[in-house]
Formats: C-alpha cells, structure tokens, sequence
C-alpha cells in the first residue's frame, strides 16, 4: 500500500511539473469539435479566439508566443490570408511605442529620471507623509511616458536608499533613547535601583568585568531573564540591573531589558513597528503612483495602446481618441486617485495624525528626518550638475508633449493644418521623428574638450568617439519591449478576425437581454468584471479579450463604446492586489517589505477608489468631452456594415 501511495504521488508531482504543457496539447484538442462540427467561419473565429484567449489567461506559454496563435490558426481554418493576419501585426502604434521608446532609453541613460525624482522628494523633505506623497508625485510624471515596469524599476533603488537610511538612524535614535546610560564604564545604573548597596556592588562588578574578561565570563549566568522577547543583553543596551546575593561571591547579575514601546521582535530588521509601517507605505505607494501614471498618456501603458488602436480600426469614422483628448479626460482621474489612495496609505500604515507626518516645518523634523534628508541631498549632489545630454534629453521631451497636444486639440486647428493632405500625420510621426533624430544627435556639447559618461554608467570606459549619439541601437534595444509589441498585434490580428467572420455580430445578439439596463450599469459590471479578472490574469491579455465583447455589447445596446471601452481599458490597470497582478507589484513585493496580505488589503482599497473615480469621471466630464448621450454616427455606421 506505501508503494502504491508513493508511486500515486510521484504521478502526481510528474503531472503537476508538466501542467502547462498538458494544458497547451489538451485546450486546442479538448476544443476542436467546435469547427468540425460547425463548419462556419463564426466557429473557426470562436476556436481561435478562445485558444488564444486560454493560452494568455493561464500562461502556459509566453504572452508574445500565445499572440502567434492567430497567425497560423487564421490562415489554416480560412479565417483571413496569411498576409492579411501579418499587416496586423505592425500599426500606427507600434511606430508610436518605438519612438518614445528612444526618448525613454535617452532619460534612462543620462540619469534624467534620477534627477527629476530626487529633486522632487527633496521638494517634499522626510516626513513620513510627505516623503511618501513627494515619492508618488515623481513616480506619476516618470510613469506618465515610460512603461510602468521600468518607473517602478527606476524609483525603487532611490526609495530602498532613503528606507535604510530611515532604517539605520533608527536603531541609533533606539540605543539613545532607550534606558541605560553608555558613555563610560561608571555609568550603567538603572532608574529603577532603590539600593544604594547594590548600585555599589554593581559598579564595582561592572569596573572589574571590563578588566577582566575571563572574570566576567566565569561569573556569567547561564539563564539571562529579558522582557520576553528571548533577546540576549548586550553591553550596549542593559536596562534594569536587579543582584542577587550568592554565598559570599561576587553577585550573580539577572538582567531585564527595557525594551523601547513599538520595538519589533529580534528577528525583524526594523528598529520600530511604526519604520516597518513606513517601509510597506511607501513601497505600495511606488507601484500604486506607477499604475496611476500610467492612465494619464495613450502611451503611459499598453493597455492604453490596445484599446487606441483597436478603438481606432473597428471606427476608422471616429476620429475622437488621440493624445489631447485622452489626457484632458485621464488628468483629473489621476490626481483625484494620488490624493485619494495617498490618503488611504496613510491611514491604513501610518494612521490618521497628518499634522504630525505632514508637518513641512523645520523645527517639527526630527533627527532621523534631518539624517533622511541629508543622504537624499547626497545621491543628488553625487549626479552634479545638470549635463549637456540631460537638456538635450529634456527638450526632446518637452518638444515632444507639445507637438502631441498641439497635433489636433479640437477647439483650435493644429499644426497638421498646414499640411495639405489631412489625416497622414499622427502621433507616430512625431515621436518616429524625435527618436530618430536621438540616434544623430552628438552626446558632446559643441566645441567641448571632453565627454562626460553617464552617472553610474555600467561601461566605465569613456565612448572615444565624439560624435557619439544620444542613444544608440543597443540602449534602444535594452528597453524595447517586443513582446508587447506582439502582443498588441496579436489583439488586432484576433479583432480582424471578430469582424471579418462576424463573430463579434454574434456576440453582440446573444448580449440583447441585457438591453434593459442603463448604461452606467453596463459600464459599472464591466468595470466590477475587468477589474476582478486582471488581478489573475495579465492586464493586456484581458483587455484584448474583453475589447471586442464590450463593442459588440455597446453597439447591441445602442449606447455609446466609449461609455464601456474607456472605463475598461482604465481598469484594466487595477489588478493591484496581488503580486502577479502587474510586474510593478512583483518588483515591490521582491524587495521584503510587504507581504501578501498588506497588499491584499490595501489593494483593495486602491482597486475600489479606482473604479469609483472612473466611474464618476465617465459619468460628468466625459459626458461633453466625448459626446455620450448619443449612439453616435461613426458607431451607426460600423453596426450597419457589420450585420450587412
């Protein structure tokens, strides 16, 4: 019976290590009666679609490699031409993301990020509170144009440095402000002694065990008593002395240790409950602003650029969602949800006192804030003074948002109005065109003597070349995320594919019962629904999957897509409750501060205040900015062309 037992669980353990590929042979097999036995090309689109859909969900291979499933599904069951199913595979935004690909890999390299975040944190100074809003602050903006995942990478080595700066003060403000007195060899009395005798007996015990050391070792009791935390005393931190005379011999010592009110166990590496309570706070609040900044740009996130560019093919009429109209609306969610989920974190880790943490007036800070703010003062004089590559880097950045905003802002004509031909030039074409422009540039100001390398540049040799560039192909290379840029091709490729068979019209019937229900409760279970699936699931795989079922929804519901599209795709982002929600929580969660449950339980209440306050937003000002009390034309048009 034990054999048979260990042999049942040596199976077992076998299958479990080989699940993911069980699961890649038995979902395409399990699934295939579906177009044998419905011919059709809904059928054939269906089995893709869920396929693909289960390959992305579960993980069982890559995200980029799952993408490539419609690539040769399509063509094999008659969906769509293999040329046609490979052109959707390179868009308008592929080019988008490349270009400010360059301007992120030129900002990494010459440390701009580093200048911008310190700055900003020295603005806000050390107190708990502050530090942490000043943190979320410059994550946001930094968020704002790089990918989440590269913010959070950024900004977390400058945040560890201030948390064990905080860390290491506050075992010293621990040893000062504990009990004992350490100066000298005379001074080891205790508040708490009432005998003058065996204050005596102990300093006369104490002077000789300092000359002594194998005195003091033989006299040295094996049961030492402390407060209960087990922690062996040290010379540095005795607190209360109580003797107890033995047969004429010197006094064996029973030793308490008075141990500071918020002290953590012997075990934990903070000095203080309430620094432990400081390090989670600001951690989360890292990977939370990340994920904030990321709403504001169509290119702050990819699920910003799924939904842009599927939005874009299935209503090529539209002609509503480009760079200035998504940050007007996404502005004032951002800063409602910083200030809100700031206030959240500080409640939930840091308590309600926000006159205390908050305090920006020098004779209020203590001397482990001074400390903080001294070691944050050093990494910044250590960047020295603001390089000629750094401005460069700085005006490509700001040339580019205002080519961005100026492009088409809708209540002024833009500059692609001096262009004859209209609709060539889009976002891509200003941030193809900065990049490449970084390639060209030299790294050396003109008429310099000699370069200067970038601050903590791994290559401690100099680039000989002077006309080096800003960036080159292997500084582009290092950032750009190809698996994305896959991954969003293979959403449009699975989108063509939607349309063209006329499964999404399907779709869109079988949603008719629910036409019953005003749109704020469509757009509200969408909501509660992405929301609830991206926690488990990666962010772009389940808006790829769930773009085309709220656009057949709206469409069958006669309401506007953008009522559902948009609040969608925003919380979409919101799986910030675990750490495989987002690789953002993963970096955090890496570095020990926090554990599941912390981030369980505060994600929660980011994951709420996100949903209400895109809801709220959807409800007020996106109502005239996007026009949503009407079905609109460009949607007529599409509904039309699709049941045909």
């Amino acid at each position: 019976m034990r054999l048979e037992a260990a042999a049942r669980m040596d199976l077992i353990k076998k299958l479990w290590r080989a699940r993911k590929l069980i699961l890649v042979v038995l979902i395409p097999l399990s699934l295939l009666p579906l177009p044998l036995i419905h011919p059709t090309s809904e059928a054939c689109c269906a089995y893709v679609l869920i396929v693909t859909a289960v390959y992305w969900v579960s993980e069982a291979v890559p995200l980029g490699a799952a993408a490539l499933v419609p690539a040769f599904l399509y063509p094999l069951f008659g969906v769509l031409k293999s040329s046609e199913v490979a052109a959707e595979y390179c868009k308008d935004t592929t080019l988008l993301l490349m270009g400010v690909i360059c301007l992120a890999a030129s900002i990494e390299k010459w440390n701009l990020h580093k200048r911008i975040a310190l700055r900003m944190v020295m603005i806000a100074g050390a107190k708990p509170g502050m530090l942490v809003l000043g943190f979320m602050c410059c994550t946001v903006f930094l968020s704002m144009w790089l990918s989440n995942t590269s913010t959070t990478a950024m900004v977390m080595p400058i945040a560890e440095a201030v948390l064990q700066q905080l860390i290491s003060t506050g075992v010293a403000d621990t040893q000062e402000d504990s009990e004992t007195v350490e100066a000298t060899e005379d001074d080891c009395l205790s508040d708490r002694e009432e005998n003058l005798e065996q204050n005596q007996l102990e300093r006369l015990y104490r002077r000789d065990s300092c000359m002594k050391q194998e005195l003091c070792t033989l006299t040295e009791l094996p049961t030492v008593e402390t407060n209960g935390t087990g922690r062996k005393a040290s010379k540095a931190s005795l607190g209360q002395l109580s003797l107890k005379q033995t047969n004429g011999h010197l006094p064996s010592t029973a030793i308490s240790i008075t141990e500071p009110k918020e002290k953590e166990s012997k075990d934990s590496r903070y000095p203080t409950k309430r620094d432990h309570m400081i390090c989670k706070c600001l951690s989360l609040s890292i990977t939370y602003a990340a994920t904030i900044g990321g709403l504001i740009t169509i290119t702050g996130t990819s699920t910003n650029l799924i939904f842009a560019e599927q939005f874009n093919n299935r209503y090529p009429d539209a002609k509503v969602i480009n760079f200035g109209t998504w940050f007007i609306f996404s502005f004032p969610i951002a800063i409602i949800m910083l200030l809100l989920t700031w206030v959240w974190l500080h409640f939930l880790f840091l308590g309600c006192n926000f006159r205390e943490t908050c305090s920006l007036s020098k004779k209020r800070k203590t001397r482990r804030e001074m400390l903080s703010e001294r070691k944050i003062h050093d990494e910044y004089i250590k960047l020295g003074p603001i390089s000629y590559p750094e401005v460069v880097t700085g005006v490509f950045f700001i040339l580019m948002t205002l080519l961005w905003f100026t492009r088409e802002p809708g209540f002024v004509p833009g500059w692609t109005s001096l262009f004859e031909k209209k609709g060539y030039r889009t976002d891509a074409t200003v941030s193809v065109l900065l990049g490449f422009l970084l390639f060209l540039i030299p790294a050396r100001r003109p008429f310099s003597r000699a370069p200067r390398t970038p601050t903590g540049d791994s290559s401690a040799e100099r680039d000989p070349d002077p006309m080096a560039p800003m960036i080159t192909w292997k500084d582009f290379q290092n950032l750009m995320p190809w698996e994305i840029v896959i991954l969003v091709g293979g959403g449009y490729a699975l989108a063509a594919g939607c349309k063209v068979s006329g499964l999404s019209v399907w779709i869109g019937r079988q949603l008719e019962p629910m036409s019953g229900l005003p749109p704020w409760m469509v757009t509200l279970l969408a909501c509660l629904l992405v929301s609830a699936v991206t926690e488990f699931a990666s962010n772009p795989a389940t808006l790829t999957v769930f773009l085309p079922i709220l656009s057949a929804l709206s469409e069958t519901l006669q309401i506007n897509p953008l009522h559902t599209l948009i609040p969608a795709t925003m919380c979409v982002s919101f799986g910030v409750m675990l750490p495989v929600g987002n690789p953002p929580n993963a970096i955090v969660f890496s570095y020990g501060h926090v554990q599941i449950s912390d981030m369980v339980k505060a994600g929660f209440g980011v994951n709420l205040i996100g949903v209400l306050v895109v809801m709220l937003a959807i409800m007020t000002w996106g109502v005239p900015l996007f026009n949503l009390t009407e079905f609109p034309a460009w949607a007529i048009a599409r509904n039309v062309t699709g049941s045909l």
